[in-house]
């Protein structure tokens, strides 16, 4: 079966994953976090993209990053695992690849949810219980959003919470499961937060406790209007597949 198409963001942001062969190291040493990022600032300058957070750990990385140019994705991560590759294979005197397969892409489609999106990434050390703390994780967006802005396009987060109410955030633990992976459709946490914009900030296992009239209205709308599938329906409310099928009739 041959791989299925990307799928592309209408807003241009991406939020990317990337991992070393069977799970291998792609880091060794501090000089090889520096040079990913060295890497990364190059080709933001060469194609004027932004990046809004990373973290690079030692078997994979995770960026958000826009593009300027619908499609403009493909060609960024294609010239950056090149051209680290080749430097990282040259230095170890390695041969083949070094990441496993191609890079994941996840859509963001939503603004509401991109400041959790981001917690979520700069958290990954502490989930890994690498650090306990977030700010002890050197490689990592984190230290730029509390600093000096190296890499990162921190001001459209900042202009939205200063960096006290950052650092308290970022304190608080992330609970979403922002899944990457290359399968056509949308993620159980975009079809969440979609729902929970179309009744007014509930969480969608709130919508079987409505009127039934009221229900059926707004499973109505998830179908005809959103798209969303029975399936996708019935993961994010909890309301059975059969009451979903026929609120249409």
């Amino acid at each position: 079966m041959g791989r299925q198409a990307r799928q592309f963001s209408k807003t241009g942001l991406y939020h990317i994953v990337f991992r070393g062969i069977c799970r291998q190291n792609i880091f060794e040493e501090d000089n090889d976090f520096i040079k990913m990022l060295k890497t990364i600032q190059e080709l933001k300058q060469e194609m004027q993209f932004k990046i809004y957070a990373y973290c690079l750990m030692n078997n994979h990385v995770h960026l958000l990053l826009k593009e300027e140019n619908t499609g403009d994705i493909s060609l960024i991560m294609k010239r950056l695992l090149t051209k680290y590759a080749g430097w990282f294979n040259r230095k170890y005197s390695r041969s083949g690849a070094l990441i496993a397969n191609r890079y994941k892409s996840q859509p963001v489609e939503i603004d509401e949810y991109l400041s959790s999106l981001i917690r979520y990434i700069h958290q990954n050390p502490i989930r890994a219980k690498i650090v306990t703390h977030i700010d002890k994780y050197r490689w990592s967006s984190y230290p730029e959003y509390m600093n000096e802005s190296i890499i990162t396009d921190t001001g459209f987060i900042l202009s939205t919470m200063d960096r006290k109410t950052f650092e308290i955030y970022h304190k608080q633990e992330e609970k979403g499961y922002y899944e990457v992976n290359d399968k056509i459709g949308k993620s159980d946490e975009y079809i969440r937060q979609r729902i929970i914009k179309l009744i007014d900030g509930k969480e969608p296992k709130e919508i079987g406790l409505l009127p039934k009239p009221e229900r059926n209205k707004i499973i109505k709308q998830l179908k005809e209007e959103e798209g969303f599938s029975i399936r996708q329906i019935e993961r994010a409310t909890g309301i059975s597949r059969g009451i979903i099928s026929r609120c249409d009739k």
